[in-house]
């Protein structure tokens, strides 16, 4: 899916929920991207994520695919700047919804040199129906 479309998508059903119920939370995902002040991400967020509670009176802005706001945590305010892609949840108990996006931020992928197309062989041939000798096979799975 479009990364632009979905990140708008993000932003809507936010701010729905805000104005609707008057706060929201949001999961965000662990990236050397997104700051929390001087306090960073616990060992224990970075594994499963941070979650951040906004509400209607508070100070933030969320626009040029940036949130960035000034949040308490305990007595600290720290500034946070959190890049829209890793925001993976948004979600409301007063409004008892949630939506989830777990889809990985984009990154830019290296150009790789293509292996040239085996030619099945004569007695691939065969068994393949007439029009189907140039089927290519996709592997869909993910690569770390």
């Amino acid at each position: 899916m479009d990364t632009v479309k979905l990140n708008a998508l993000k932003r809507h059903v936010f701010f729905e929920l805000l104005d609707t119920v008057g706060r929201a939370f949001l999961v965000v995902r662990y990236s050397d991207q997104v700051r929390i002040g001087k306090r960073g991400f616990l060992p224990e967020e970075k594994e499963h994520g941070l979650v951040l509670v906004i509400n209607q009176k508070m100070n933030f802005v969320w626009e040029e695919g940036t949130i960035q706001c000034r949040l308490v945590f305990g007595q600290t305010p720290e500034d946070c700047f959190i890049p829209e892609e890793f925001v993976v949840g948004i979600n409301s108990p007063e409004a008892q919804t949630q939506f989830l996006c777990l889809a990985e931020p984009s990154v830019p992928t290296p150009v790789r040199k293509e292996s040239p197309v085996q030619k099945p062989s004569r007695a691939a041939k065969k068994k393949l129906k007439p029009g189907t000798g140039k089927v290519v096979t996709v592997d869909f799975t993910k690569k770390k």
